[in-house]
């Protein structure tokens, strides 16, 4: 049996410099290819479809087959490419001719098996549409119907991506319940605000153990994050098609946005607990552990957990409370501020990831490979890349150059979202950190005001509206 072509880690998909400098000598020139230097810049639309199909002597480099697939879906449903690949790769190995030639299944098969394997393993997603997964399964009946030895083949290749489909099914339905069970607990707490609420230093006195804890969180979430969503999250119509409408529907970047919602919810819940107390020492004594538990998050290469804490700190009503701060020893806050802080866009922070994926590149365990970015951050710098350049050149070439870093930049996220979380989990505080209700805005300001009376005529009009509308 001829052994399936071989694929790198995505560490080593892409080199520092950009183009890994001879990836693209195709050996066909399907006449609607740019290159130079051995770069692949541009192209039509169809030529770097027919780059995507292997054929008998060719099969397309890892890279360029993780670009595509992330890319093509700015100017087609990935079920149409599916389409188009299954076409050609039906014509070109004349697959649906009665006298299958044996011979000439073996060398083709385990291509095409490998191209398939690639698109389910990276973007599985793309196959909860079951017009993709008719068009697989065509396909795939095809490559196996001609030789029983590929039949195995197929059958683990749906099996897996089945599996992870029902995974990530099981992962969006928690999610709701998660939600739904926090919704629960808000409303009793309006009610009866002290016979739900503990507060998070009895659930966990220890800074590190909610550092870690707070990583698990990160992780997981990550995890489920697909490649394809930064570019769904910006998918607009293509100026090509006339008639198509835009493709960003709410299911394709659902995973993104939960993890957006959990930054948030970070921030308000750090704010929920230092407004919270009653006395003066004990918020200073909160504000002082999640100080403690961000320079943990710092320390582990937590990076989204450390700056929602911060930004937590940083809410007007968090930072109003000039008295509670007073008490409160802030040469360590100092220090974290000024590792996030956004002037020079970011330089700090971007210094230290950079010295975190550093680390992640030689870790010899999971505890040094930890790399959780700011995400907000991520997705920001994604964004301007894509809005920064045109999909198109002017003669009507897919930009292939843009593209390529595009995926450079997902490809990195993709390596860190694939580390295991070393520490052990702990159901208490897992639970707590996701389901205790957290103030809103508004109970935030009030509870704040109680804390420390409002100091001038803006603060004491929000005050009596506040408590007017909370006693209503």
């Amino acid at each position: 049996q001829e052994r399936m072509p071989q694929t790198p880690l995505f560490a080593a998909m892409f080199d520092s410099s950009g183009y890994n400098r001879n990836l693209y000598q195709s050996k066909e020139d399907y006449g609607g290819l740019y290159y130079h230097d051995n770069n692949l810049l541009s192209g039509s639309l169809e030529a770097l479809i027919q780059h995507l199909v292997p054929n008998i002597d060719y099969y397309p480099d890892r890279t360029y087959i993780f670009t595509f697939l992330l890319s093509s879906r700015l100017f087609m449903h990935p079920y149409e490419l599916m389409a188009k690949v299954c076409h050609l790769c039906i014509e070109q190995q004349r697959l649906s001719e009665p006298g299958l030639d044996k011979n000439r299944i073996r060398k083709i098969a385990p291509k095409i098996l490998q191209l398939l394997t690639e698109w389910t393993e990276t973007f599985p997603y793309d196959f909860r549409d079951e017009r993709m997964m008719r068009n697989l399964k065509e396909l795939a009946q095809r490559i196996a119907s001609g030789d029983e030895m590929y039949r195995k083949n197929v059958q683990q290749l749906l099996q897996n991506l089945i599996r992870k489909l029902a995974t990530v099914s099981q992962y969006e339905e928690v999610l709701a319940k998660i939600n739904a069970t926090s919704t629960d607990r808000l409303t009793v707490l309006k009610t009866k605000p002290q016979s739900i609420q503990r507060d998070i230093i009895t659930v966990c006195n220890d800074p590190y153990a909610l550092a870690q804890q707070l990583t698990h969180i990160e992780l997981e979430r990550l995890n489920y994050i697909g490649p394809e969503e930064f570019v769904q999250a910006f998918v607009q119509k293509d100026p090509l098609d006339n008639d198509k409408g835009c493709y960003g529907d709410q299911k394709k970047t659902r995973n993104l946005e939960a993890y957006v919602e959990w930054f948030n919810r970070l921030s308000y819940l750090v704010a929920t607990e230092i407004c919270m107390p009653v006395k003066k020492k004990h918020r200073a004594r909160v504000i002082e552990y999640f100080i403690d538990v961000a320079r943990e998050c710092f320390n582990i290469g937590n990076f989204n957990s450390l700056m929602a804490i911060i930004s937590g700190m940083n809410m007007s009503p968090v930072s109003r409370l000039k008295k509670t701060w007073a008490k409160v020893k802030t040469a360590k806050f100092d220090i974290l501020e000024h590792q996030m802080d956004p002037s020079s866009n970011f330089y700090n922070y971007r210094t230290a990831l950079r010295g975190a994926a550093q680390r992640s590149l030689t870790a010899h365990s999971n505890r040094e490979k930890i790399v959780i970015p700011f995400f907000s951050l991520l997705i920001k710098d994604i964004y301007f890349l894509n809005e920064g350049c045109a999909n198109r050149l002017p003669n009507g070439h897919v930009n292939f150059e843009k593209f390529w870093e595009l995926a450079k930049q997902v490809s990195e996220f993709m390596t860190w979202k694939q580390v295991e979380c070393p520490f052990e989990r702990d159901r208490k505080i897992l639970q707590y950190l996701l389901t205790v209700p957290v103030f809103s805005d508004d109970a935030l300001y009030l509870a704040s005001y109680e804390s420390e009376s409002p100091e001038n005529h803006v603060e004491k009009d929000r005050w009596k509206t506040l408590r007017f509308v909370s006693e209503v």
